[in-house]
């Protein structure tokens, strides 16, 4: 747990100087694995509609250690924390995302793989990232994998970097609402901080702070339906998904591919190595995609000259009749690769056990913001939303398969 002799900094639009003391800290920042996080967008698609949203996910990672930081700043976490746990904390804030694919959740969604999965196997088969965090010693790499895994072992720093009030989203509201340019990032973050105890093992808020927790479930909300889940975002990503389907049904037919395609392969066999998934970033997809823009496989052609040159496909809502209408008109290769449902969901506040936020009243009792606050107790119930919707891709001429 060697500081450095002189504080390294970043400069960051948000926070302004983000400080690194620790040795360890800044050589986990400068390994391989991490600095591939600079070729992963934060937001996958939603630039396509908020053209600022441009930044990384090493901005945010980065920007989630910071707010880390700012939390050991509170007394109660501050002395509740021994100063192994203290580097512990800000060690896992900083590489909490390290296991995420291409253009994020998307990835996830078509490969079935895991970014905190992935992530806890890249910090253990990483020679690199293994050799780094066990300078620490001989437990600090399996300590981290236990916090981002949630076994329970350190129960309150996994509520600080993986909960309903977390390091993790207080950065990526701020930072997503940042480059949006969206007004949903107004955030009381220092409130929140200021008001954070520990008691009985749990974090908890004191009840004179429930305002500022109301005013940030508000807000993440509305970032989900207005940013996250805007409709051309998710038409976008369909794209993107139809794109890996075709290139797995390629990959079955012996298809041969004039570019390399062995790491999607090797991901899609379920083969690959950290080595791999590692080699897997937004650079590479769209070097991929832009190639495939000359294939002589019309599908995959097609798709990836959406893709590229923002061709968003419609959407209606669901409706069955209208749905028939426009897949009758389609061939069997056109509603497979140029058609799709996809439904998601949000609410303000969920009420069950893991999702519970812990008020500590006057009398030092633990109550819960469900019961506490009267403006939650009603979002919990009104603010659940599902959207579903049908997205499919005109055509202005007659399409032959």
């Amino acid at each position: 747990m060697i500081k450095k002799i002189k504080e390294q900094v970043f400069t960051d639009p948000l926070y302004g100087y983000i400080t690194v003391e620790y040795d360890v800290i800044m050589k986990v920042i400068d390994s391989k694995a991490f600095q591939r996080l600079r070729r992963i967008k934060q937001l996958s698609g939603v630039s396509m509609i908020f053209h600022g949203a441009e930044h990384s996910r090493f901005s945010h990672s980065l920007g989630t250690y910071h707010i880390a930081t700012k939390f050991l700043k509170n007394e109660s976490l501050n002395n509740y924390l021994s100063e192994r746990e203290k580097l512990l904390f800000l060690t896992t804030a900083l590489v909490h995302d390290i296991g995420h694919g291409p253009y994020s959740h998307a990835f996830e969604d078509v490969f079935k793989t895991d970014h905190e999965i992935m992530g806890a196997k890249i910090l253990e088969e990483n020679i690199e990232l293994n050799k780094i965090l066990n300078e620490v010693d001989e437990n600090f790499l399996n300590d981290i994998i236990s916090v981002m895994l949630k076994k329970d072992k350190h129960q309150v720093l996994e509520q600080l970097i993986s909960s309903q009030l977390d390091v993790d989203r207080l950065d990526y509201l701020l930072r997503d609402a940042y480059y949006t340019g969206t007004p949903y990032g107004n955030i009381d973050v220092d409130r929140l901080i200021r008001v954070l105890r520990i008691k009985d093992n749990k974090v908890v808020f004191k009840k004179n702070g429930i305002h500022a927790i109301e005013n940030y479930l508000i807000n993440r909300y509305h970032m989900y339906w207005q940013v996250y889940f805007h409709r051309v975002c998710r038409a976008y990503e369909v794209v993107l998904e139809k794109i890996y389907l075709r290139i797995k049904d390629l990959l079955e037919l012996g298809f041969k591919f004039d570019c390399n395609i062995e790491p999607i392969k090797k991901i899609i066999e379920n083969k690959f190595s950290v080595n791999d998934y590692l080699e897997i970033d937004d650079f590479y997809i769209n070097g991929l995609v832009s190639s495939f823009r000359n294939s002589n496989d019309e599908i995959l052609n097609t798709l990836a000259n959406d893709f590229l040159n923002r061709n968003i496909w419609s959407y209606i809502n669901i409706d069955t009749n209208k749905i028939n209408e426009i897949t009758n008109k389609m061939t069997k290769d056109q509603v497979k690769y140029f058609s799709a449902t996809r439904k998601v969901y949000e609410q303000t506040y969920p009420t069950e056990d893991e999702g519970k936020i812990y008020i500590l009243l006057e009398n030092d009792e633990i109550s819960t913001l469900y019961n506490e606050s009267n403006i939650i107790k009603s979002l919990s119930l009104s603010g659940q939303k599902f959207d579903e919707k049908f997205f499919f891709r005109k055509w202005n001429h007659k399409y032959l398969l």
